[in-house]
């Protein structure tokens, strides 16, 4: 089944306002229409930068989804500091990044949580981006196989199959993130085809080649090519180089 690719950019907490706006001109003035076609693109701002990169897609009617890096999974109430999912949706996001190995490690954010938020963003009708990934520590002692399924399998906890295929999957080697170190072609693979095979035991084949599976950590113009080329590699969520608007149009093209 051909799966059509997705590359999001995560901002992570990056660029003031003025900033945002300028990057995302930048990244709505160098796309390709006919990249954009072939390819589902989305940036994640920052919860401040969403509005205002959201009126420069607008305005500029260019096919650029708008994602948020997190949300709370309760509506509304007496969560000091946290975002809604009905706000996001207003704004206008159609994706949301949850369980990123960031938020997992500084933050201590659970499977349980991931679960709950991913599951209250489909109910929504928004498409979580649900992060998974290894340390160094997990991946030397040969064990990341089963500890990323885990993850996938907490994930999707409760779960039916029409919820599912509603998900994207970013496999992030908690290794490869930032480090300027990325898994090769084949260990990403290797992974990326493992999270696959999970999703087919929970949900059945049919689903499991519908979910799109991306690779995140330290992807960037100069590997993109070799990554997106692998069968279970369904496109990229890239860190740094979604900062930089010609590193960032570089790669979609690279996924087309």
């Amino acid at each position: 089944m051909t799966r059509k690719k997705l590359i999001a950019g995560n901002w992570k907490m990056n660029e003031t306002i003025p900033e945002a706006v300028v990057l995302a001109q930048e990244i709505s003035n160098l796309a390709d229409p006919a990249a954009l076609d072939a390819v589902d693109v989305a940036v994640c701002p920052p919860f401040v930068d969403l509005k205002p990169v959201k009126t420069v897609l607008e305005f500029d009617r260019v096919n650029i989804a708008l994602g948020a890096q997190n949300v709370y999974w309760e509506p509304a109430g007496a969560f000091t500091g946290e975002i809604s999912i009905p706000m996001i949706k207003e704004i206008g996001c159609t994706y949301c990044i949850v369980g990123h190995s960031e938020r997992r490690n500084l933050f201590g954010e659970t499977n349980e949580g991931v679960n709950l938020k991913a599951r209250a963003l489909i109910e929504a009708g928004i498409a979580p981006i649900v992060c998974v990934g290894e340390s160094l520590s997990v991946r030397d002692e040969g064990v990341y196989l089963d500890f990323v399924t885990s993850q996938v399998r907490a994930a999707f906890a409760g779960m039916d199959a029409e919820d599912a295929v509603r998900a994207v999957v970013a496999y992030e080697p908690v290794w490869a993130i930032g480090t300027g170190r990325t898994a090769t072609p084949e260990q990403a693979e290797e992974v990326c085809a493992a999270i696959r095979a999970t999703l087919a035991e929970l949900f059945g084949d049919d689903v499991a080649q519908q979910v799109r599976v991306l690779y995140g950590g330290s992807m960037n113009e100069g590997n993109a090519a070799l990554l997106l080329v692998q069968p279970d590699i369904d496109g990229g969520l890239i860190g740094g180089a979604a900062l930089k608007a010609v590193s960032f149009i570089e790669i979609v093209k690279a996924a087309r």
